[in-house]
């Protein structure tokens, strides 16, 4: 690679002597834990957030996101090394700036661009010269370049020589205890050459692995990659599991059968429909993206199509359990257990659970809930409380098991509820009387 800027070079002179500034903006799943581990490699990080109650709670050293330790948090504060504001006027201090922000889809599934348009124009506003610049916020393949780049050099500041401009796909799993921030193998695409230098010295000093590729578009596409290819195997086998349930397969016979096969494939699990922020969503960016090049992106519409289905699959199932038992749906006490997205986490986000909740209740069943990490959910202006799981489970007429958390006693289940809907298959091996499978 030819010689860098100047800037590029003073600038990671300043990171690697660790005087830099780090600015984090959006302090969620995503921009805390990063803080976090930089923070810790010795920079100064300054976050920024809209939430005044997200950032009280880090200034008083409190960890408010399951994933990152209380104790390092209020470390880290202690020291000096990690603050937050609602100030982005602090922008003009940084020295490096991520953009962690949320993208979600609108209704038309087409992508909201409302968060990272209001950070970039902030960043516009008050960046200095020589500032590195990181989106990791997933968004479609183009964003950098077409989006974020001419609102950060209307100002005349030239993306490569007076700025550094880089995406960097979040991979953050939520729960995960063998990945995260620090050990997951951290992308970096830069408009430039220079800039994906800078981004992947700045990431090194706080990161297991860094690595490049050749571009924005290319770093952006990665992250669709890897979530489109979850979403569209989670299709096929929620698919299969429609089948099998028409002919009377046990489904989860066939997976585990077929997973010992030792080349060639790879086991995907049925499941009550998808959650949380990337599966559900990120391949919807592709989709949209692939329309304005007069592309039609099948695999994607049809599988996300067959994973909208299976809350009301479930549902159906409920149904046709309760019939068999000589009861109908309406006046049904049915007890959901687990309504966060995925298990042993508390993130709610597009978690399947809600829409067998609405559904189940717009049938006039009586709905209830247990789940050890959401004590209380709100939707549509209504609020639920987590329920006592023995008396509750006394009193279904219906478990409904939408979230498998370690937490829960299967065993215990078995033996008290009337008849579970179990759609994860945590019941494998018990009360196979009273159990109904996805």
């Amino acid at each position: 690679m030819s010689e860098l800027p100047v800037a590029a070079s003073e600038l990671i002179a300043k990171i690697e002597s660790r005087t830099a500034v780090s600015g984090i903006i959006g302090l969620g799943y995503v921009g805390l834990p990063l803080a976090v581990e930089l923070a810790k490699a010795g920079q100064t990080v300054v976050g920024i957030d809209v939430s005044t109650g997200k950032v009280d709670l880090l200034n008083k050293g409190v960890s408010y996101i399951q994933d990152v330790p209380a104790a390092e948090v209020a470390e880290l504060v202690r020291a000096g090394k990690l603050s937050a504001t609602t100030d982005f006027k602090a922008i003009s201090q940084m020295d490096t700036i991520n953009i962690c922000v949320p993208t979600p889809l609108r209704k038309t599934k087409d992508p909201d661009m409302s968060y990272i348009d209001a950070a970039c124009r902030e960043i516009a506003l008050h960046m200095k010269p020589g500032t590195l610049v990181i989106l990791e916020s997933t968004t479609y393949p183009g964003t950098t370049d077409e989006f974020v780049l001419p609102m950060l050099e209307q100002h005349g500041l030239k993306a490569g020589q007076d700025f550094f401009l880089c995406f960097s796909p979040e991979r953050v799993d939520p729960g995960n205890p063998t990945y995260q921030t620090k050990n997951i193998p951290k992308v970096v695409g830069g408009i430039t050459p220079a800039c994906t230098a800078v981004a992947q010295r700045f990431y090194s000093l706080a990161l297991d692995r860094v690595v490049p590729v050749g571009s924005t578009k290319a770093a952006e596409m990665v992250k669709l990659l890897e979530n489109t290819f979850r979403m569209i195997n989670i299709g096929l086998v929620n698919e299969m599991a429609l089948m099998c349930d028409r002919m009377g397969i046990n489904v989860w016979e066939v997976i585990d059968a077929a997973a010992t096969k030792p080349f060639g494939f790879m086991p995907f699990y049925p499941g009550p429909g998808l959650g949380g922020h990337c599966i559900p969503i990120d391949p919807f960016y592709l989709s949209w993206k692939t329309k304005q090049a007069g592309i039609e992106a099948r695999f994607i519409e049809l599988a996300g199509y067959i994973n909208g289905q299976m809350p009301h699959f479930v549902v159906s199932k409920v149904q046709n359990a309760l019939n068999d038992a000589g009861k109908a749906v309406k006046g049904s006490k049915i007890l959901v257990l687990g309504v966060s997205y995925k298990r042993d986490i508390d993130d709610m986000r597009e978690s399947p659970a809600i829409d067998i909740m609405l559904l189940l209740e717009k049938l006039g069943a009586e709905v209830s809930y247990s789940d050890p990490f959401v004590p209380a959910l709100k939707v549509d202006g209504q609020t639920w409380k987590s329920t006592d799981l023995d008396a509750a489970l006394t009193a279904a007429d219906c478990a409904v098991i939408v979230t498998d958390h370690r937490a829960f006693d299967y065993a215990k289940i078995g033996g008290k509820a009337r008849l579970i809907v179990d759609t994860r298959n945590a019941m494998k091996g018990l009360a196979p009387e009273k159990v109904i499978r996805l």
